[in-house]
């Protein structure tokens, strides 16, 4: 049976708070203190907090409910923070009790930022520090939570969006026992041995290429703007200008802005109308002309390096095990025969494209926040000896009941290559929609949800 935990099952290495409210959902934190590292004795581990927010329906505190806990995207970042009941959180707080766990190094869980981390010193030790922070010790993470929070320390259900999915698969890898049943939200990672990283790069470039063609033809006003905003940078001092907390923009960091711009819904209109304001008006005949300090803090604001630098550190390496990344997207963007070359599209009358779910070496010189962190990303991109992240003999025998959505167009995880991870999950069910985009769970209200459960409770047939 299930049933809530009470302050009085605190213990050293939990506390849990009081109940307090938001509109229609009532909501209770909980503090974990957990080994940095679960592979030595508990006592020996240098210890770290996570933090994990407890969420139900209002008048639904001492109900006996099950447990869902809810894995971000990422990596690097941490829950969303309830402000009301509704989207998909409204939609699992009718059946579940929701559990949204800030990854270790985010939100509340001992957060890994540009200031805190200044206490590691050396590059050596940011990069030794930071390879505890993957989805191994996540899942380890919420097993740790799971046998103190859950009665009787039964499994739970797990909803995985993103990077949150690629968690959930470590989870049915490494630790099944723990789990009643696994939703996964444009979340299938690739799991060969290795480095996946230049396979996933080489199947998600075309896709990029074809979310900035769809982007041109709603913009099509867009092509000559972008170009003129690249002509300027290029021929500024430098190569760029300078951005207002530091650092410095560049056309190849202009193209980051297709990380957010380009994959999701309403990222096309966001990044268009903040081309609209790229120019400061000509107030005084003959002024000079220049990019506008609002499209600059636009620029900044629509990127989370300053706030969530793990996400640069550590992207490439989730795609590792047993080798390293050595800057894979920067490697196989070379490939692509100037394509993302965007002075030669300038040159040659072509639209500049923009990037999409990369992270480059360069990236940790022309961004402020970045630099500091520029010899420990070297030392992560180098590092060869990252243990496993899956189990395909484990994943081929999978019991747990599992139900993906898997989006058609998804720009930063591959259809081809989560496709034939499905193949090696015995049992999963698979939901292939191009109604959504990679933000489907946000997106749908509780459509995408009630969709997965259904799957799995018998109200959508199996064939």
């Amino acid at each position: 049976m299930y049933e809530t935990c009470s302050l009085a099952d605190s213990t050293p290495d939990h506390v849990a708070g009081t109940w307090y409210s938001v509109p229609d959902l009532r909501l209770r934190d909980h503090r974990f203190t957990v080994p940095l590292d679960y592979s030595i004795d508990r006592n020996a581990s240098p210890k770290i907090s996570v933090f994990a927010r407890e969420v139900v329906s209002v008048g639904k505190e001492e109900q006996l409910l099950p447990y869902l806990l809810y894995l971000q995207g990422g990596p690097g970042f941490e829950c969303p923070r309830p402000t009301e009941a509704s989207g998909w959180i409204h939609k699992t707080c009718e059946e579940f009790r929701v559990i949204l766990m800030d990854q270790r190094g985010t939100g509340l869980s001992t957060p890994l930022t540009p200031s805190s981390m200044s206490q590691l010193g050396s590059a050596e030790e940011i990069a030794e520090y930071l390879k505890y922070f993957r989805a191994d010790n996540i899942v380890n993470d919420a097993e740790f939570i799971r046998v103190r929070l859950v009665p009787e320390a039964g499994p739970w259900t797990v909803l995985g969006q993103s990077y949150g999915g690629f968690c959930s698969v470590t989870y049915l890898s490494f630790a099944p026992q723990g789990l009643k049943q696994v939703l996964l939200t444009g979340g299938i990672p690739p799991v060969g041995n290795g480095s996946t990283a230049d396979a996933v790069y080489r199947a998600c470039y075309p896709q990029v290429i074809h979310q900035n063609e769809k982007y041109y033809k709603r913009f099509p006003q867009d092509v000559e703007i972008v170009r003129e905003v690249v002509k300027y940078l290029a021929e500024s001092e430098g190569g760029g200008v300078p951005l207002p907390s530091g650092g410095f923009l560049t056309p190849r960091g202009l193209q980051i802005l297709g990380l957010s711009g380009l994959g999701s819904s309403s990222g096309f209109e966001r990044l268009h109308y903040m081309f609209e304001r790229a120019w400061d008006p000509v107030i005084v005949p003959g002024s000079r002309k220049q990019i506008s300090y609002y499209f600059l803090k636009a620029f900044e604001n629509w990127l989370d390096f300053d706030t969530n630098p793990l996400y640069a550190l550590l992207h490439e390496s989730i795609y590792c095990q047993g080798d390293s990344s050595l800057w894979s997207a920067h490697r196989i963007r070379t490939e692509d025969d100037g394509k993302f070359d965007a002075i030669r599209a300038v040159k040659e009358g072509r639209p500049v494209f923009f990037t999409g779910e990369m992270v480059f070496p360069w990236m940790f010189e022309e961004f402020h926040a970045l630099s500091k962190f520029k010899d420990a990303a070297h030392l992560l991109a180098e590092k060869k000896d990252w243990p496993p992240l899956y189990d395909i003999a484990v994943l081929n025998n999978n019991k747990v009941p599992v139900a993906a959505a898997v989006y058609y167009e998804d720009m930063y995880v591959n259809f081809k290559l989560a496709m034939e991870t499905a193949s090696q999950v015995a049992g999963i069910r698979l939901w292939i929609t191009n109604e959504y985009m990679h933000s489907g769970l946000r997106d749908g209200g509780g459509q995408v949800l009630d969709h997965l459960l259904g799957m799995l409770n018998g109200r959508k047939p199996l064939f």
